[in-house]
């Protein structure tokens, strides 16, 4: 593979499909630069629990978008897209090829689709929504949104409060649905290839999920959570603190019970996954790799190879 794309290369798929060793499999064939596209990989002293690449791994390939905030600091989608396509560039220029990797799909689609102009969020309006959930729960608050944005509900699980929250509060400033405030601007989307590792056998990654968040357990995800907790301005009000296992291993210390936190970080991680392989049903333009197939990353190399020329 001796030319390099002008565009560059995006990688997702649901977690533990193995993007990461196919990230490093392609670095070694082609000169690139990975740029992250996870929500949870952005934060500083979280690293066990969102099997961040290790530090050998990011030393031999340039990574972007890892270790950038503060786990008490939030990152957006608009931002995410406007360090992406920044960071993008500057690869380019240097003459190697720029590599998105990851599993956060609404980062993916804010890129593609472009980024409609929403209202500011409302402090007041945020706060009401939120004594309105205290009393009804996300799910009750989640049955309502599907009521006045049925598209939007279709793809947030019940108790994701955070994007709820956002989808009633853009009703409520704007009398119109979140979707169609999106849909509205698509001008502004970037047209790079896109592959995509996906199981065609869901227990495969059923499993691998299982062993990942046992290997997690065993690597001290426990003890990481504990040194989060310690600094004293951290909750689960924060995103960061909402990701996959941290959640429910902050819950634990909470309840200072662990005889079911195994179960319940394993379903969370495959609920997870499963809103992974939806949104990534609805990019119409991936290229579909079989992650539990007998070569991925073969097919992968190979796929690259057909867009070289």
């Amino acid at each position: 593979m001796g030319k390099v794309l002008n565009l560059p290369i995006c990688l997702a798929g649901p977690t533990g499909c193995g993007k990461t060793a196919a990230a490093l499999a392609i670095a070694e064939v082609l000169p690139v630069e990975i740029i992250s596209v996870d929500s949870a990989l952005v934060y500083r002293g979280m690293d066990i629990g969102t099997a961040k690449p290790t530090a050998a791994e990011q030393a031999a390939v340039p990574h972007h978008l890892i270790d950038i905030l503060d786990p008490l600091d939030s990152y957006s989608a608009a931002e995410f897209v406007r360090d992406a396509k920044r960071l993008a560039a500057e690869i380019t220029a240097r003459g190697r090829l720029p590599l998105l990797v990851g599993g956060t799909m609404l980062y993916f689609k804010a890129l593609f689709d472009g980024l409609s102009t929403l209202p500011q969020a409302d402090a007041g309006l945020r706060a009401a929504i939120d004594a309105e959930a205290a009393q009804l729960g996300w799910p009750a608050m989640h049955a309502a949104l599907a009521t006045l944005d049925p598209a939007t509900a279709a793809r947030l699980a019940p108790n994701d409060s955070q994007r709820i929250q956002r989808a009633l509060e853009v009703i409520r400033l704007t009398g119109q649905p979140l979707s169609a405030l999106h849909a509205a601007s698509r001008d502004e989307g970037v047209d790079w290839p896109l592959f995509s590792l996906e199981p065609d056998d869901r227990g495969w990654l059923h499993e691998r999920l299982a062993q990942r968040f046992d290997a997690m357990l065993a690597h001290g995800l426990i003890d990481e959570v504990k040194a989060l907790r310690s600094r004293g301005d951290l909750s689960l009000a924060l995103p960061s603190m909402r990701c996959v296992g941290y959640r429910q291993s902050w819950e634990a210390l909470d309840a200072d019970s662990f005889f079911d936190l195994r179960e319940r970080g394993i379903a969370a991680t495959r609920q997870l996954a499963k809103r992974q392989v939806t949104w990534l049903r609805s990019m119409s333009q991936r290229r579909v790799i079989a992650c539990d197939g007998p070569q991925p990353t073969a097919e992968l190399l190979a796929g690259l190879q057909r867009l070289l020329g």
